[in-house]
């Protein structure tokens, strides 16, 4: 018998398929997602408009998309993934030909309703494609140079695409959760001590291209890395936000200010208020105990999605649901690193809390893949 075969005599049916839904994992997931309702209404003073209410929408519309995706069989996705891909790719090619331009970037496609951002698309498509590659390749080829130059293709394809919008933060994440990925699949650790060496060669370049005919960033993108090194250097230019950002932290104490009592956003001091450095704004108002809160919740998530990778049978169902955690994880670790100071600006939202449509979503349909995996393994 075929694993296609086995897996939809294998299928569960009617209402069994909602018992068998990870219902913790999808109250964690609201419990997260109503943090950031709280956290909208208190940026905007006090007011569902204009962020709480359409987040709360977007938020119902993705909760549908999970329980349809997830009632879907594994298999179906998995038979998905390369025109997931081929999709997201095209969508990419769409937004360098008639993308919408915002804050100086090309990285959205107007709907109408919504605007769409097709590199958080590719995040999901990507670790899609990776672990159906990795589920169809033998395990004892997964090291050779000809089958590992394939998926670091289609790694670098996207990302080349989405570093030209330029979107420098979703670039970065894109190389990370697909190396994380082939890493997870078994690719020898030779091949990534040759990327790390390689990389420091890079970033070495990339400093000596500074101000040059080929200069490989642009001017902003350096000033934040020199704003990263040294915020002082210019607090109300180019380190305004991260200065900001450390003094919300800092006044936020153990227990914090209070709900809606945050001076820094509600004096309008802390910039991106509602999308980047949203996470500020709940460490001022909840202190370091509302911070760890919402980590743990994370952290949480996280284990729930590594038990489903563990309790699965087949390879792309345990991929799958390492990368989206992988890529779930690189999500809110880069948006905390940034707004502390431990890591460079690049523009990288904080999962389900940050204002946004499209990352919320796109997350909330992977997580819907995820609970396909865990309602469809074989019992």
């Amino acid at each position: 018998m075929s694993y296609l075969e086995y897996a939809v005599k294998s299928t569960p049916s009617g209402f069994r398929k909602f018992l068998y839904m990870n219902w913790p994992l999808t109250l964690l997931l609201i419990s997260v997602a109503s943090a950031g309702f709280l956290m909208l209404y208190s940026v905007a003073g006090g007011s569902w408009t204009p962020w709480a209410e359409p987040q709360m929408e977007r938020f119902g519309l993705g909760l549908t998309a999970m329980f349809i995706v997830a009632l879907v069989p594994i298999w179906f996705w998995r038979n998905m993934s390369v025109l997931a891909y081929l999709a997201s790719i095209a969508l990419l090619v769409v937004v360098e030909l008639f993308g919408t331009v915002g804050m100086g970037a090309q990285r959205w496609i107007d709907l109408g309703f919504m605007r769409l951002q097709p590199s958080e698309v590719m995040k999901v498509a990507l670790v899609m494609v990776l672990a159906a590659y990795y589920d169809w390749l033998p395990s004892h080829k997964t090291s050779h140079p000809l089958w590992v130059l394939i998926p670091v293709i289609l790694i670098l394809i996207p990302t080349f695409m989405v570093l030209r919008q330029p979107d420098l933060g979703t670039s970065i994440l894109l190389l990370a959760a697909g190396g994380g990925l082939m890493f997870l699949a078994g690719v020898h650790w030779a091949y990534f001590a040759a990327v790390i060496a390689a990389g420091v060669g890079l970033i070495a370049t990339v400093f000596n291209s500074r101000g040059t005919e080929w200069q490989l960033l642009k001017d902003y993108q350096f000033r934040r890395i020199d704003t990263f090194l040294d915020p002082s250097t210019d607090p109300l230019g180019a380190g305004y936000h991260i200065t900001q950002s450390k003094i919300a932290l800092g006044s936020g104490g153990w227990n914090g200010r209070g709900f809606m009592q945050g001076t820094q956003s509600r004096l309008n001091f802390l910039p991106e208020k509602h999308t980047d450095f949203i996470f500020t704004t709940l460490a001022e108002e909840f202190g370091f105990v509302g911070g760890i809160t919402l980590l743990v919740l994370y952290g949480l998530i996280l284990i729930f999605c590594l038990v489903t990778a563990l309790t699965t049978k087949d390879r792309f169902s345990s991929l799958v649901t390492l990368g989206i955690a992988l890529n779930f994880f690189l999500f809110f670790a880069v948006n905390m690193s940034m707004v502390m100071g431990l890591a460079p600006v690049v523009g990288v939202p904080l999962p389900m809390v940050s204002y946004g449509g499209s990352a919320m979503l796109v997350l909330m349909a992977a997580f819907g893949i995820v609970q396909s995996a865990h309602i469809h393994r074989p019992r």
